[in-house]
């Protein structure tokens, strides 16, 4: 590892392609008859293969959690701040694998892949997909690299659902079931959220009803305004008090709709970096996954009947200022638990940053995570 990195990183990394020829069934009733999976993984694989962690990705994230793609690459991975040597998800002790969810847009097939059966970019004709169809594929990936059994699933918001979803779908092979930031549904709120910016996106003059891709254009300015709208949701209030306030650019008001409060500046900046990566289809399929995810629908509603079967133990975490998926979403989940006789710890964590809380090295946060993982090291000889 390069000198440039920090001595905690995992340093270079180069992602991984997995074809699976084999069919994948989806939810919504359409079949996949091949597909690909993009990962990444950091650490190495011990002799019976029992330190394997599963890193899952919120909506907008990807397989490339850690380390950095190049030399001159100067932005790590997304959870940079709790993978590598010595961190809470400790590279020393376990083998972490991270992939991209189908349907994205990092190299898993999604809307921007080519679909073999015609020859051009799915686009709009890419199915709709759900957490138990991710975790499905995941499971494949893990047959592939010889995995029976992860020793933790772990992810927060969208990635902690998915946590849940292992637990639910493959008791045999999720050991532990880390879930940040989560809920076991979505409120009416947060699916209207997903609404209004699907709304936005489905709007745009240049979408062409998913077919952008045949016009040689993208709905960006849709697509600038649902990142606006969820990035808001991310963060809370007093974070962005603190970060902004009411400060104006030029000190004085202009009277007019150009930017002028930093905070507008802000947020356009975040919508222009968005778009200039992110594709719109697969903005709406991840919003929908999101919005289906219910695993009690299927038991009269009833969580901890859903979470029946589960033998994971479980650690789940809340932040006190997340008003997109509150601490009392998390204890819906925990008495679920708790009523089931689970295993389950959970701990409320005091932080100003709202949704967001997830990915940032809050001091608290990141020993209660490092000492469950200690805990998990152990039980597994890592």
């Amino acid at each position: 590892m390069s000198e440039q990195f920090p001595a905690d990183s995992v340093g270079l990394v180069t992602p991984q392609t997995l074809h699976i020829d084999q069919p994948l069934e989806l939810d919504c009733g359409r079949t996949l008859p091949s597909y690909d999976l993009v990962f990444e993984t950091y650490g190495e694989l011990n002799a019976d293969a029992s330190n394997a962690v599963l890193v899952t990705h919120a909506l907008s994230g990807d397989h490339h959690a850690a380390g950095y793609h190049s030399m001159q690459d100067a932005k790590p991975g997304w959870w940079e701040t709790f993978i590598g040597p010595g961190k809470p998800l400790d590279t020393d002790r376990f083998f972490l694998v991270c992939n991209n969810n189908l349907g994205g847009c990092r190299g898993s097939t999604g809307p921007i892949s080519v679909n073999p059966e015609t020859g051009t970019r799915y686009g709009a004709d890419f199915p709709m997909v759900t957490v138990p169809d991710w975790v499905r594929s995941q499971a494949r990936l893990a047959d592939a690299l010889g995995i029976d059994q992860w020793a933790a699933v772990v992810g927060g918001s969208l990635g902690g659902m998915q946590a849940l979803q292992w637990a639910i779908d493959f008791p045999e092979r999720t050991r532990h079931a880390v879930v940040i930031a989560a809920a076991p549904k979505l409120s009416a709120q947060n699916i209207a959220f997903n609404e209004v910016a699907r709304q936005a996106i489905l709007h745009d003059p240049e979408f062409h009803e998913g077919r952008y891709g045949e016009f040689g254009v993208v709905p960006r300015r849709g697509l600038a305004l649902a990142r606006m709208l969820g990035h808001i949701t991310y963060l809370s209030e007093d974070a962005l008090r603190a970060k902004f306030g009411r400060e104006l650019r030029e000190g004085k008001i202009n009277f007019n709709y150009d930017v002028e409060f930093e905070v507008e500046s802000y947020l356009r900046y975040q919508a222009e970096t968005f778009v200039n990566h992110f594709d719109a289809n697969t903005y709406l399929l991840m919003t929908k996954a999101l919005d289906y995810f219910d695993p009690a629908a299927e038991h009269g509603d009833n969580l901890a009947a859903a979470l029946k079967h589960v033998t994971a133990s479980f650690l789940i975490l809340s932040f006190t200022s997340d008003w997109r998926f509150p601490s009392n979403r998390s204890r819906e989940i925990v008495r679920a638990l708790q009523d089931g006789n689970k295993r389950v710890t959970y701990s409320e964590i005091e932080a100003p940053q709202g949704h967001d809380s997830f990915l940032m090295p809050i001091p608290v946060y990141r020993d209660l995570c490092r000492a469950y993982m200690v805990r998990v090291a152990r039980e597994v000889g890592a």
